[in-house]
């Protein structure tokens, strides 16, 4: 019976979560933390949580150029129609960010066009695994919300890739190439087809769709049960 009881705990999949996300986006970077957080909190209370995450692309502005950066003060005043009301959502959410333990500095942050960083994202996972590519996506989040950093930049992305594993040579030349471009596209298709037109968006086995960054305790509720029926 307990050998029974040890096959059937090993064929048992982990729980599959794709989101889609874009690396300037401050509530993708929060609801990120948030999803961590609940996992966490789960474990910390016996709770056996075995998550399969994997990111996938999307960009808010797909027609931001390549290869040129703005502060993003700017890029959201032309956006929500002026610098007062920008300085408004940048010092929300940046409010919003330290509550969950993220520093944002808003100030100091460059808008550029994410193409490069979702395809070193896409690579990671493809060559490194999905929790490697956890770890670059915070990474690129940091670096971006915090850091100051262009990450559009070819030297910034493969410093991020190399902090989390990956070695920098390769990642370097990765991004000098046109590799995974097309696996991006194909990503921001599904995306459209699913309708998803609004990130993050966190969907479940396939099957539960969760826009936005909710807080904790649902993260929690939802993986709860999720697990509850798939044990059942």
């Amino acid at each position: 019976m307990i050998a029974e009881l040890l096959v059937i705990s090993s064929i048992v999949a982990p729980m599959r979560v794709i989101i889609f996300s874009d690396v300037v986006c401050p509530w993708c970077y929060i609801g990120k933390r948030r999803l961590d957080t609940a996992v966490a909190n789960l474990r910390a209370r016996g709770v056996e949580v075995d998550l399969d995450i994997s990111y996938k692309p999307y960009q808010l502005d797909p027609t931001a150029p390549i290869g040129q950066s703005m502060p993003v003060a700017e890029a959201y005043a032309k956006k929500f129609g002026g610098a007062e009301k920008a300085q408004q959502i940048l010092a929300h959410v940046t409010h919003i960010a330290s509550q969950d333990g993220i520093v944002f500095n808003m100030d100091i942050a460059l808008r550029a066009n994410t193409l490069m960083a979702h395809r070193l994202l896409v690579m990671a996972e493809r060559d490194y695994g999905n929790e490697v590519q956890a770890k670059l996506k915070e990474r690129i989040m940091q670096s971006y919300f915090t850091d100051g950093d262009d990450i559009a930049n070819v030297d910034v992305l493969s410093k991020c890739a190399r902090q989390v594993g990956i070695p920098q040579d390769k990642a370097t030349q990765f991004l000098l190439s046109d590799e995974c471009v097309y696996d991006v596209q194909e990503s921001l298709q599904m995306a459209a087809e699913n309708g998803i037109t609004a990130v993050p968006t966190f969907i479940f086995n396939d099957q539960w769709s969760v826009p936005g960054a909710q807080d904790v305790e649902m993260f929690e509720r939802v993986i709860q049960r999720l697990s509850e029926r798939t044990e059942s």
